[in-house]
């Protein structure tokens, strides 16, 4: 059984080229997504205290975001990057999240799945900084990344197949990928991770 989504379309080499000419923007809106990332596992296990069986996976994929968040920083630190003033808004998330339906156990089932399929979009775009970037420590820190986001896809999945039927879920899936496929492609090109 296949956990994690198959995203509906590429990352455009346009996407690659931004990062690349900007990559200490690319790095700060990074660390944002990570810290965003670390609060937003957390959230689940607040919301959902009577789920027993995300919360000890959850706090761990929060301790890990919150990790990586830290490794951003110590590269910024190392190329002189300052941390964004604030975080600005994340117009790919919230266009995902205006589509969230609104009863308790919907909301969690989309929330979860938008979780799944904005992992796998990370590990996709990961994936691209590695392939592209000369920088020897960058390239073995984006390589690790990738594998660690794709793992995140498969946990959300994973955890949703605790509480409801393969055939919902998958076909919920299904939805937020064409989802997120039309946010994306609507979407301004920019040096961000979304």
């Amino acid at each position: 059984m296949k956990l994690s989504p198959e995203l509906q379309c590429d990352s455009p080499k346009a996407w690659v080229d931004a990062v690349m000419n900007d990559f200490d923007s690319f790095l700060q809106d990074h660390a944002d997504c990570e810290r965003k990332a670390s609060a937003m596992a957390m959230s689940f296990v607040a919301k959902y205290p009577d789920r027993l069986e995300i919360i000890a996976e959850l706090i761990e994929t929060s301790i890990e975001e919150l990790e990586h968040f830290q490794q951003v920083y110590d590269i910024m630190q190392q190329r002189n990057v300052p941390l964004s003033h604030e975080i600005g808004q994340d117009l790919y998330m919230k266009a995902l999240l205006s589509k969230c339906r609104t009863g308790r156990e919907e909301r969690f089932i989309d929330r979860m799945c938008i979780a799944s399929v904005v992992e796998c979009r990370g590990a996709e775009r990961f994936r691209l900084v590695y392939e592209n970037i000369e920088d020897e420590n960058l390239k073995k820190f984006y390589h690790q990344l990738w594998a660690s986001e794709a793992k995140h896809g498969n946990l959300f999945v994973k955890l949703l197949l605790h509480y409801f039927d393969e055939p919902l879920i998958y076909e919920r899936l299904q939805y937020w990928v064409k989802e997120e496929a039309e946010i994306l492609i609507s979407l301004e090109i920019r040096p961000a991770l979304h």
